[in-house]
């Protein structure tokens, strides 16, 4: 029989179970338990964090000192002596920062970082294999983000030329050595200790030590002598709230689905065996869908806790309202009814597409940076065979459906009844494609993934290879000069993009075959994407309506200001 699975405590969990009358009383495992209870708590203290401890209340060294205890202290009670680890890593890159050339330190991090994760990923399999519960990996993973992206930061800033550099990249450049106590609380701050997201170092320090509130920032995470003039700080009490409720009503859904669809069954001879492929399809599909939830309730809530602590304020919009969103990873409603791969793109797991980008994508030859990316970001996941399964038929998939939308998609733009059917049929077809594609990815195995793939009949892998090498044959594709000549009548289509580069969907992220990330085309065409995610957060804008009554000589102040920071970036 089918069977629901049920929330058990596991042996092999190391942290604290203080509170398994807690769990036991709410039916979840006590890893779970302490996992919410860290981040509801982290929730709170945010707030605190962001009142109390203000940069114009406190030092800098006080607002480190406190966040970098708090993380540690989360960690050790949800991980136990496997805390170690998530000591361990960050103090010997630490070591190799402070004592490599910054010429090499880059590669020099990257080993002895991605060195430890896949040993402590192989050790997790060995003694734990398969398992779902709460580890040390997840951190872990976070935190060699972390100290990478700054090694990277640290060689473009000591090493490179301006010109030599994409705009990301001299924003990002670090020209001062981080100090023992700026470096540790980067890594274990406790807003994003559990689940992320990623912040990039500068970003942090500058947020810590109160210049992402400056008109007039100075150097490189300094006040200027208590001079710079600081704009209104906005609440983000409304946004907190609202990702918050986003957060409960996906852990609802989630507990709520995953009895009725628990992934395990899908080993079962019953069925493989006993099941069409129609139903195949659809239970694939609704698994993995509410897996993903799972996610969604993690990332929201640990925006809503960086938020909460005035992290991730990036100015204003053109109507004059706050933005919350620099280290947002992700847009429920947007990927999860995107009518196509590229939109879903942009709206799935945006720290580990930027990771990814800054790391391998700008800075390799173009050539190699589909495989060297989509290589980084397999083995940081780690070695699952069901993750590679993922990969590989991901990429597959998104290039036949990049060259499907180069045939058919043009066909269907006549009238505005053709265009929503398309969008409609496309957000269907790309619904039951990311269940079959990512299936693989949260069974895990090779063989019970490969003994489901062949009742499928390998249709859509055989489906996706027609429509890469057969069709084009017979079926003309949308011509330059038609597009053209409709991108010149205003009608907005996308530019087709070279078929190796979809690969890096899935490299982006294991989850969702959809994750070629767009910022890696946005930053090469004209830098908006950099103008959006970059530039922003480092001199936020005032309201429209306040810019407007500003006088003269002070906007001319603030350009010359904006001109400054763009040179320093």
């Amino acid at each position: 029989m089918l069977e629901s699975p049920k929330f058990i405590a596991n042996d092999c969990y190391d942290g604290s179970r203080i509170f398994t009358w807690l769990a036991d009383m709410v039916g979840l495992s006590v890893d779970l338990v302490n996992f919410l209870i860290c981040q509801i708590l982290a929730l709170f203290l945010a707030s605190l964090f962001r009142s109390w401890l203000h940069p114009s209340r406190v030092s800098y060294e006080v607002r480190h000192v406190f966040a970098l205890s708090l993380g540690l202290a989360f960690g050790y009670f949800c991980f136990g002596q496997q805390a170690i680890h998530i000591a361990g890593l960050p103090a010997i890159c630490f070591i190799v920062i402070r004592t490599q050339d910054p010429r090499i330190v880059q590669r020099s991090v990257m080993l002895v970082a991605m060195g430890y994760l896949l040993c402590v990923h192989l050790m997790r399999q060995i003694y734990d294999y398969g398992s779902y519960a709460l580890d040390i990996t997840g951190p872990l993973m976070i935190i060699t983000q972390k100290v990478t992206s700054l090694a990277f930061s640290i060689h473009d800033g000591f090493v490179r030329k301006d010109e030599d550099m994409t705009k990301a990249q001299q924003y990002h450049a670090i020209r001062k050595m981080p100090s023992a106590l700026e470096f540790f609380s980067y890594v274990w701050h406790f807003q994003g200790l559990m689940a992320g997201p990623l912040v990039f170092y500068k970003d942090y320090i500058e947020f810590v030590e109160g210049c992402n509130l400056l008109k007039r920032p100075a150097g490189n995470g300094n006040l200027d002598n208590g001079k710079s003039e600081l704009v209104l700080e906005p609440s983000p009490t409304k946004t907190v709230i609202r990702k918050v409720l986003g957060s409960l009503v996906c852990a609802f859904i989630f507990m709520k689905f995953v009895k009725i669809y628990p992934v395990k069954n899908m080993k079962e001879d019953e069925f493989v065996n006993g099941t069409g492929i129609m139903y195949k399809f659809w239970y694939a599909m609704m698994a993995t869908t509410c897996i993903r939830f799972k996610y969604y309730h993690a990332w929201l809530l640990a925006d809503a806790i960086c938020n909460n602590s005035g992290l991730g304020f990036t100015g204003y919009d053109k109507d004059g309202n706050a933005k919350w969103d620099l280290i947002s990873n992700i847009n429920v409603l947007s990927f999860e009814f995107a009518s196509n791969f590229r939109d879903a793109i942009n709206n799935w797991n945006c720290g580990t597409n930027r990771w990814l980008r800054t790391l391998v994508y700008e800075r390799v030859p173009k050539k190699y940076g589909t495989l060297l990316t989509f290589a980084l970001s397999a083995v940081w996941h780690g070695f699952y065979p069901g993750y590679y399964l993922t990969f590989a038929t991901g990429a597959l998939v998104v290039t036949a459906a990049r060259t499907a939308r180069r045939m058919f998609r043009y066909r269907f733009q006549s009238t505005q009844f053709t265009r929503v059917f398309y969008d409609i049929l496309t957000c269907l077809t790309t619904r039951m494609v990311m269940g079959y594609a990512t299936f693989p990815f949260v069974l895990l195995e090779f063989m019970g993934s490969i003994k489901l793939y062949l009742k499928f009949g390998l249709c859509l892998h055989l489906i996706s290879l027609v429509t890469i090498f057969i069709l084009p044959q017979f079926i003309r594709g949308e011509q330059r000069a038609k597009r053209s000549s409709r991108n010149s009548a205003g009608i907005n289509v996308e530019s087709d993009n070279n078929a190796t580069e979809a690969t890096v969907a899935v490299a982006a992220d294991p989850l969702t075959v959809n994750n070629t990330n767009d910022d890696l085309k946005d930053n090469e065409e004209d830098g908006g994407m950099v103008k959006e995610t970059y530039a922003k957060p480092a001199t936020p804008a005032e309201p429209a309506a306040a810019a407007a009554l500003k006088p003269k000589a002070e906007q001319s102040t603030s350009s010359s200001t904006a001109d400054v920071r763009s040179r320093r970036g």
